[in-house]
């Protein structure tokens, strides 16, 4: 079945436009504790975490949803501003029913979403969503008075996250001698990361910790690193850390402003554990991963797989293989042996341990990596164009594959929300890639 409301992530979009309006999400939350308490043991009282990053429409969401689990007779627990990493340790933690995420990721403060995670702390899958999507067709109710459910409020929850994160740090290691730079975006994670790295023993500065409602990812974090490279170079530090706005991707600077994505950190995670003798057996990429990493990873003597875009799609892939590291080039990246979900703040830690372990520095880690150049062009298509069936473009994606055959890769994608038709070519010259990418763009009929 195809889902209405619920994409790769959660449901999202603008505030104020359906289905992130209140009625509605009053109605999710009421849909959901009724498949939740329906999945419950008998006698089971169901009880949810909701968190948010620091977005001013949390407040509004956060109060509907709160309504419509209390109605459905699910007792909620409120932790406040929390990075989307944090609430799903927290849920595993305090042994609660599901955590709920109010937050866009690192879109723009304008929009906002819904995410899910499960007892167990990882994402909840395509058959929950379905269920509650299901659960919206039945018209709303409520239980009676005595079988409400109950609020709390979770006053140690960003100390409870920050003792996790500082755990997953070797015990024999610390950050003494680092000065680091650590952009929190304006979000969540704004009174949790830098504390973090700061009890570690390193000195940090931070940028993007002054969030107002309305300025998160504006300017600052993993999705806008301009800032987090001038700021390293203005103060001289060793390494400049970048979150996005609800602090599940992570993206690196070194000293010299050189800015290192998630396929890249992802081979430093994986060799990292394969030099201290970990069993890794391989690991997941998405579509989108450098084909240079895909090689480097390989060359390490272990398996590399491609998951379709996005971080649960990543999961469900090293679930299915039973492999522990993941990621992409955004900045998701899994370490399924530290974290039941993505999380910035310690893929982080991760690195600086890798760095620690080898006494490298990110570039001399990275050295046997040279990233190929990579063209992307999106392209409008009029509507009722179906780009699956159109010869001459099958054609010159087949002439392009073969041109490239063993140096580089074609990805055509659909985009999941607009009419977009994604072409991305990956070869080891630019100059070639763009020049084959733009022959396949300039057959696709344009709206």
């Amino acid at each position: 079945m195809k889902k209405q409301y619920f994409g790769t992530d959660g449901i999202r979009g603008e505030v104020g436009q359906f289905p992130i309006v209140p009625e509605f999400m009053t109605r999710l939350a009421y849909a959901a504790g009724n498949v939740l308490s329906k999945n419950a043991k008998a006698g089971q009282r169901c009880k949810v975490l909701i968190g948010k990053d620091t977005r001013i429409s949390g407040y509004l969401l956060e109060s509907a949803l709160e309504a419509g689990f209390s109605a459905a007779g699910v007792d909620i627990m409120l932790c406040g501003p929390m990075p989307t990493p944090g609430v799903a340790y927290l849920t595993n933690a305090l042994r609660l029913t599901a955590g709920v995420v109010i937050s866009a990721s690192h879109n723009p403060y304008q929009d906002n979403g819904i995410k899910f995670f499960s007892a167990n702390g990882d994402k909840l899958g395509d058959e929950f969503e379905l269920d509650i999507e299901a659960e919206l067709e039945n018209p709303m109710g409520c239980v009676s008075a005595q079988e409400l459910g109950k609020a709390f409020r979770l006053d140690d929850a960003a100390g409870r996250y920050i003792e996790f994160c500082k755990s997953t740090f070797p015990g024999d290691l610390n950050l003494k001698g680092l000065k680091l730079v650590v952009d929190c975006a304006n979000g969540a994670a704004y009174h949790t990361a830098p504390h973090v790295f700061e009890e570690l023993g390193a000195e940090v500065i931070s940028i993007g910790v002054s969030p107002n409602g309305t300025n998160i990812n504006d300017g600052y974090g993993a999705t806008a690193p301009a800032a987090l490279i001038a700021k390293v170079k203005e103060v001289n530090a060793d390494l400049g850390i970048a979150l996005d706005g609800d602090a599940d991707r992570l993206q690196m600077v070194d000293a010299s402003g050189r800015l290192f994505n998630g396929d890249e950190l992802l081979y430093v995670l994986a060799k990292d554990r394969l030099d201290r003798g970990q069993k890794l057996g391989g690991a997941i990429g998405t579509l989108m991963t450098n084909l240079a990493v895909e090689n480097a990873i390989k060359e390490l003597g272990i398996g590399f797989e491609r998951a379709n875009v996005g971080d649960r799609y990543v999961l469900e892939l090293l679930k299915q293989k039973g492999w522990i590291i993941g990621g992409e080039g955004s900045g998701h990246l899994l370490c399924l042996d530290q974290h039941s979900t993505g999380d910035g703040t310690i893929a982080a830690l991760q690195v600086l341990a890798a760095m620690s372990h080898n006494k490298k520095s990110l570039a001399q880690l990275l050295e046997k990596v040279n990233i190929f150049p990579q063209v992307l062009l999106n392209v409008k298509f009029k509507p009722g164009y179906d780009w699956k069936s159109d010869e001459k473009l099958k054609q010159q994606i087949a002439k392009v594959e073969t041109d490239l055959k063993g140096t580089g890769r074609v990805l055509i994608r659909a985009s999941g929300t607009e009419p977009l038709l994604r072409v991305m070519i990956e070869t080891q010259d630019g100059d070639v890639a763009m020049r084959a990418a733009k022959s396949i763009a300039d057959l696709i009929p344009i709206a």
